[in-house]
Formats: structure tokens, C-alpha cells, sequence
């Protein structure tokens, strides 16, 4: 890594009291000390804000509970203002593993692209995905290639490396998607930008309740999903697919 490489990790973060000091404290360990932190405190209701000012955290507050997706372009966003040069999208719950991340960066660094997606199932790393999830990731998995030529085997994952021009494309975005999924990974390829993936570890949450817990929220979910991809197909019908 060169020395002027700017990087900025952001974990978005909603009661997460039980969690985060664990996962800072993880990065400062196994991350390059050159890596920035910041966390969205996305309005918790637990204690989390009271950990980071004690422990020196750096850390933005949402005015309001503003949830996973607007959290992470609000980091995005700081770092388009502090012209960084890389984002590493962390969650705050411990699944992501730090020494991983590194592992991602290095890879965008290798291959020159615009985007790496930590995947779960690139390999079998024994990530003990539920069924009806990982049927999910599948379809969504054939979707991408059909419509873009593109095989991304883990199109689900928010553990991903931005270079400066996708955080430049997501800072402005002005209709950032509440579930920046699959749906992103189609709209970017067909911008012509370059995804890569690469085989990491995850973790599964030990503490507090999951965004898409529950049997109504992963419905809603897939709905939404299903949606906003068929929009985006039908607005880019007729160009060239990405090779």
C-alpha cells in the first residue's frame, strides 16, 4: 500500500452497544494503523454513542434513525468531503472480520476494479448461510448474469472495498436504495463499472437482532429487491451488457 492511499472503514451502527467495542478493537489489531475509523451512530437507543465518546471513537450521529442504507452513504459521503481515496463497508455486529477487510483492499489494489465484494460462497469458508437465504442469494446470483454477463456468486454482501470513483458515484447519488444489494451491483455494472470478488470469512452475529430477522422483514425484503431490479433493467433495456 502506498503511503498516500487514503482509507476510510465505516460501520454503520444501530444498538450495537453489545458489539462494537469488540470489532474496534478487533480492527486496530489487525488493520494497517493508517486505516481510518468512523461510525454512524444511526439514533440507538442503547448505549452505543456513550461507548465511542468514552472510548475515543470517531463517530457521527444521524439526526434521525436513518437506517442501514442512508447510514452508509452518510459515511460514504464524509469520505467524498475528505477526499478519501478507499471505503471499507464494515457492519457493526462482528460477522465481518477485520483481517479480511485488508484482504479486500489488497485485491482492489491487485486487480484495479472499482468495487470487491466479500463473498461468502466463493469458496465454502463454512459460513453457515440459512437455506431460504442463500436460495435468495442464488436467484439474485443468475439475475446478475443474465442481465449483465457478470457472475457475482454473493451479490447480498455489504462487506465491500469502494474505490474513489464509486464513492464519488454513491456520495451523489441522490436516491441511494434502502437495500444497496444486488439491485447496486446491477445498476453499477451497467455503468460500465469493474466488480471483483474475493473468498472471506464471516462470522454470524452473536449479539442483538439482525435488520432482516424475523419473518416479515426478509419478505418485504425480497419484494423490494425484485422490484427495484426490474427497474433498472427496464431503464437500461437495449444497452450494451457488461462483459
Amino acid at each position: 500500500m502506498k503511503s498516500k492511499d487514503k482509507v476510510l472503514i465505516v460501520i454503520p451502527a444501530y444498538n450495537e452497544a453489545e458489539n462494537i467495542l469488540k470489532v474496534i478493537k478487533e480492527i486496530k489489531k489487525d488493520v494497517p494503523k493508517n486505516f481510518d475509523v468512523l461510525v454512524i451512530n444511526d439514533c440507538s437507543k442503547d448505549n452505543t454513542e456513550e461507548l465511542l465518546i468514552k472510548n475515543k471513537i470517531n463517530y457521527l450521529n444521524n439526526i434521525y434513525n436513518m437506517k442501514y442504507a442512508m447510514s452508509v452513504q452518510t459515511g460514504i459521503k464524509y469520505a467524498y468531503e475528505n477526499d478519501y481515496d478507499y471505503v471499507i463497508q464494515m457492519d457493526a455486529d462482528g460477522q465481518h472480520i477485520p483481517n479480511e477487510a485488508v484482504k479486500l483492499f489488497e485485491t482492489m489494489k491487485k486487480k484495479n476494479c472499482d468495487i470487491v465484494i466479500g463473498s461468502r460462497y466463493l469458496k465454502d469458508l463454512g459460513y453457515p448461510c440459512p437455506f431460504f437465504r442463500r436460495v435468495g442469494t442464488k436467484i439474485f446470483e443468475m439475475m446478475i448474469r443474465i442481465f449483465c454477463n457478470k457472475k457475482i456468486v454473493d451479490p447480498l454482501s455489504g462487506f465491500q472495498c469502494l474505490n474513489k470513483k464509486v464513492i464519488q458515484e454513491y456520495a451523489k447519488k441522490g436516491a441511494y436504495p434502502e437495500f444497496p444489494d444486488a439491485n447496486l451491483v446491477i445498476e453499477m455494472l451497467y455503468k460500465g463499472f469493474k466488480i471483483e470478488e474475493v473468498p472471506v470469512k464471516m462470522r454470524i452475529r452473536e449479539n442483538g437482532e439482525s435488520m432482516h430477522g424475523g419473518i416479515i422483514k426478509p419478505i418485504k425484503y425480497m419484494v423490494h429487491m425484485f422490484y427495484a431490479i426490474v427497474l433498472i433493467v427496464i431503464q437500461n433495456i437495449g444497452r450494451k451488457k457488461v462483459k
